[in-house]
């Protein structure tokens, strides 16, 4: 049994235990939503008539309020000089379907669960925090000596072009004059 629920402006095909994003819910995480069916499917019985459809409940339990990943919105005009960027981040809410009509699934709501997490991340952001000043002071002092063998690199390799360079071009001219003249002195004769 599955059915197409309308929420945020979105339709959405759902059946029992399967997990959305859909645009945010205004419910704390772990309480229950109902959505509003428009269609309903059961096995070869369809329920197309959004009024009969909006009849059977299809419940959902909120598990997390989030944003989404940054969508970019770049707008120009060719030949105007006119560039903007701009990022955009929606806010969505991953629910979890729990009932569609009579069919049911088994939802568990990981409420506790995340609050636990939330202490630990705390925790563990001190020591990386001591592990960064020490990793800028370890590399500020190596710093000297890789400028000074990051130069001396690009140097060598900038010479040994030129001389490459210089090698190839004389001889190529030396052969084409050289021909021109051998042309001028037999026409001459």
């Amino acid at each position: 049994m599955y059915a197409i629920v309308k929420t945020g402006g979105k339709q959405y095909k759902v059946a029992p235990g399967d997990i959305l994003e859909v645009e945010k819910l205004e419910v704390e995480p772990g309480k229950k939503v109902e959505l509003e069916a428009i269609c309903v499917v059961d096995g070869d019985k369809v329920e197309a008539d959004p009024a009969k459809a909006a009849k059977t409940k299809v419940e959902a339990v909120v598990l997390e309020q989030f944003k989404g990943e940054k969508q970019l919105v770049f707008k120009f005009k060719k030949r105007k000089n006119y560039k903007k960027m701009r990022g955009h981040r929606q806010n969505l809410t991953r629910i979890q379907i729990a009932a569609v009509g009579s069919a049911k699934a088994d939802v568990k709501a990981d409420k506790p669960a995340a609050k636990k997490e939330a202490p630990a991340k705390k925790a563990e952001e001190k020591p990386a925090a001591e592990k960064k000043t020490a990793a800028k002071t370890a590399a500020a002092e190596s710093k000297p000596a890789a400028k000074a063998t990051a130069e001396k690199k690009p140097a060598a390799k900038k010479t040994a072009a030129k001389k490459d360079d210089a090698a190839e071009k004389p001889a190529a001219e030396k052969k084409p004059a050289a021909k021109k003249t051998a042309a001028k002195s037999e026409d001459a004769e």
